[in-house]
Parts: structure tokens; sequence; C-alpha cells
């Protein structure tokens, strides 16, 4: 099956056809960097994360440009408030995102430009625009006459008129247009400048997108990508500019991930409910989130809480505990045939090692169709959960005595984990480590140390030796009520927490 990608620009689902054969050009706009990163901004790295990893995985060399817009009229404001020139605000935050994203497991873009550094690039695009009669000066500013390119609002599928009747922009008596956008804005007193034709000042947003964009990736390049309040106007105006100076169609595909809820709200800072990675972290483990973003589609609106988080968390959980049953069943000896079972036994057995090998065999098919269904994430995890179910019911099959057969699908199935696993950057943790972990932060969660729980089972070991089944019950229940879970095996008593 080919790579379909649905494209905010037509409005459908299209297969994808790089520009240059193998070689793909990716551009997804990056933050602004004034403050600390948030969910949203988990959920847009994460998504665009999984697409680059995804098409590498397909075999494509993928060019991947992930911006950092480091001059804007916040980093001023926030710069002015803490005393601070831009430039040092501007590290501080891009040494932030780069901690928060680091322990997200993000991969490393091919290049991260900064627009600072790409001034003069973004003076030379202006100038083109205003010579071919795009863009217009007042008073030290320029801007872009949106009348002037006709397909103006052809990505928000919006019609210039109705904009206009409906505009409810700031009036600048400097704008020909209500809709017209800042090209290039001169410097107030205080404020970083460069100079220019036009005198002192800065780029205005959208231009350094285009500039940087097309110098990495060529005047025409093959994804461009961001959240979906990107699309109007800060996308809609990088194609309007982009093109009214190349002449040349911009991007080919433009992907757009859907919106953060928290606890169905839109976040938002003027409804306080915006909540920084580095909050989240205090409490949550980084996986935890990147499962619980990727079981939904990168299109859909996703509604955040604790609740839906927490249910994420066991999910991994479970996972990892699948994956370290296994490595522990392939440390054992071998046996060279089934063991022998009787009527219904034999039956039930053949059937879960035929199912289970059916499952194996098919799972790398179902993943890539999934994902090649317009990165169908979700769709894709149940699959991993599909191949979970199935290996832990060749586990209970195996009742420790793996035959040659059965130590080569759970060997197929930690493979699958482990290939599929990265690209979600997913089950890349050694489960042993990541289980002992977890039982370390539900100890600190519940104030119980593991001497007193070993201490208790002890007891309980004695208590069902003696057949004293009253006292066995009542160590269990008072575990149970302290959120500890017991699970007694042929390896003895183990216990995880609840």
């Amino acid at each position: 099956m080919a790579l379909r990608i649905y494209n905010t620009l037509t409005g459908k689902k299209e297969e994808f056809i790089p520009l240059h054969g193998n070689k793909v050009g990716m551009y997804v706009c990056g933050v602004t960097v004034y403050d600390l990163c948030h969910i949203g901004h988990a959920r847009s790295t994460i998504v665009f994360d999984v697409i680059y990893r995804y098409l590498r995985y397909r075999g494509y060399e993928v060019t991947f440009v992930r911006n950092f817009t480091d001059i804007d009229d916040k980093i001023i404001r926030r710069a002015q408030m803490e005393g601070l020139d831009c430039k040092a605000i501007a590290e501080k935050y891009i040494e932030e995102f780069r901690i928060d994203m680091g322990r997200i497991g993000l991969e490393s873009p091919t290049v991260e430009p900064r627009a600072t550094e790409h001034i003069s690039e973004m003076i030379q695009l202006v100038s083109t625009l205003v010579e071919k009669g795009y863009a217009y000066q007042r008073n030290g500013d320029v801007f872009f006459s949106v009348e002037k390119f006709k397909d103006y609002g052809k990505l928000s599928k919006r019609n210039l008129e109705e904009m206009q009747a409906g505009a409810r922009v700031e009036v600048d008596e400097k704008k020909d247009n209500p809709l017209d956008f800042a090209l290039w804005k001169a410097s107030k007193p205080g404020e970083p400048f460069w100079e220019s034709p036009w005198g002192k000042g800065r780029p205005g947003w959208h231009i350094e997108c285009s500039v940087m964009s097309q110098k990495y990736l060529g005047e025409t390049f093959d994804i461009h990508g961001g959240g979906k309040d990107l699309i109007f106007p800060h996308h809609e105006n990088e194609i309007a500019q982009s093109e009214a100076a190349t002449g040349k169609p911009f991007v080919r595909y433009w992907i757009h991930n859907g919106f953060v809820n928290i606890n169905r709200e839109k976040m938002s800072k003027s409804l306080g409910n915006i909540l920084t990675l580095k909050e989240l972290f205090k409490d949550w483990q980084p996986e935890v989130l990147r499962l619980f973003i990727l079981s939904h589609h990168y299109r859909s609106p996703v509604d955040f809480s604790f609740d839906s988080l927490s249910e994420a968390r066991s999910r991994l959980d479970r996972f990892y505990g699948t994956l370290n049953s296994i490595q522990e069943e392939l440390k054992k000896p071998v046996i060279p045939k089934t063991l022998s079972r009787t009527g219904e036994g034999q039956a039930k057995a053949s059937a879960v090692i035929d199912e289970c090998r059916r499952t194996i065999d098919s799972f790398k098919a179902k993943f890539e169709e999934a994902m090649d269904d317009d990165f169908n994430t979700a769709q894709a995890l149940g699959y991993f959960h599909d191949l979970q179910r199935n290996l832990n019911g060749l586990l209970d099959v195996s009742m420790g005595h793996p035959t040659e057969e059965m130590m080569s699908m759970l060997k197929q199935g930690l493979q699958h984990f482990s290939r599929m696993g990265w690209i979600f950057g997913l089950f890349q943790q050694d489960p042993e480590t990541y289980l002992k972990e977890l039982k370390k932060e539900g100890l600190k969660r519940l104030g119980l140390s593991e001497e007193e729980i070993l201490r208790l089972i002890e007891e309980r070991n004695r208590a069902r030796k003696e057949k004293n089944w009253k006292k066995a019950d009542e160590i269990r229940a008072h575990l149970l009520s302290k959120g500890v879970l017991l699970e007694d095996t042929p390896s003895g008593t183990h216990w995880k927490i609840k």
C-alpha cells in the first residue's frame, strides 16, 4: 500500500510522491522562545517526530527543518518584564525547550535554524516582494497586499471578500487593507533592530518561515507541518509571500495536528489552563505522555485529563510487564517439542499458538497499513495491543517450559515491539529497569517500603504452609488496601502497585 497523507490544501488524502525521488524535505513550525513548553507543544512535536521516524523507516532520505522564532513581540515583552535582553530570553527558553523535548525522546531535526540568523535573507525576500508590487512601505513598515495575491485563502478555504467584511483586525491607518500583514516592522525605542532599506526594524513573524524553509529545502518542497491554529493566518501568509516572490508552488503537502483540550476546554492562557511539561514530568513519565498522544489520530482533537493520562500509564505498565515476562521466559531452557497434553488442554494450547503465530506474522503488514493511511497511530497501537494479548496467551501456554517454536515466536514479538516501537518512541527502555522504577515510584506514592512488603509476603507464605488460610487472606487484603497487588505464580509470589 502506498503512503497516503491528508493534505490540508486539497482537503483530501493523497498518495505521497516526493518531489525529488527518494529525498523528502519537511519543515515544521517550531516554538517562539519566550516561555516554557506545554502539552500543546508536546503534541505537535511528538506527531511530527513520529512522521519523521516513519518516513525514514519507509526508506526516505529526510531533511527535517524545525525553526526557533527568537525575535517577536512576545519575546520583547518577556525581556522587558524580566529585565533581560531578547537574546538572553531566547537562549534561556531554547535551552528549556531542549531539556523538555530531550525527556520526551525526540529525534533531532536535520537543521534547527533561528530567525535572527537569517535577517539578510528576509530583507532580500521583502525587497523582492516590494519590487514585484506585492508589498508596500509605510513609515518604515512594509506590508504584504493580500488583494494582489489572487489565491489568498486557498489553504484555509476562506474567501477574501468575506474575510474583509467580517474582519476584526486592529485598525492600522498605515495599511491599505486591514488584512494586509507585516513583512517588516519599524523598531520602537528600546527594541532590538537591524538596518534595512526601510530603516531600522525587525522582521514580521510570517516572513521568517518562508525564508528558512526555502533556504534549506528549496523554493518548492514536500511537507510543511504545524498545529491547526497556524493554518490561518500564519501558513496562509507563508503561501502568499512565498508564491508571490517565486511564482512557484510553495508546499506540496500541508499537515496539521489537532488541538489539545484540557478537561474538554480548549487550552489557552486566557483560561489559565496551560499545563507545562515541567509540571507534568514531576509526576508522570514522558513515555506515558507519548502513548497518550499517539492513542489519538493526529488530526483529531485530544481531550486531556489526568484520568486519561492514568489510563495511558496503566497500559504502558502492562506493555512493559509483558516484555519483561518474555525476557524472563527466553532465559529458560528450551524443550524440544510441545509438552504432552491431552484432550481439551492440547486443543486449547494449539489454538493459542496458532493465533499467536498469525498475529506475529501479520503484525508488520498491518502496522504499515495503518501508518500508510495518513499516519494512523491510534490504529497501529491497536495492533500492538493485539500482539501483547497473544504473547501473554503464549506465555500462559508455555507454563515456564518453552519449546523452540515458542522461543522463536517470543523473539519475533520482542523484535516487533523494538523496531516498530522505535517509530513511536515507545518500548525502548529495559523492561526490568522500567518495572523497578515503577515500583519505586509507587512505593513513594503509597508511603511504603519494599522491605515491609517482602516481610508481609514471607509471613503470608508461612501462614499458607501452615494452612492458616484466614491469616493469609488477611495479609493479602491488608496489602491490597494499601494499593499492593499480590500474584501467586509457580515461581513464587510477586507484587505490584495497583
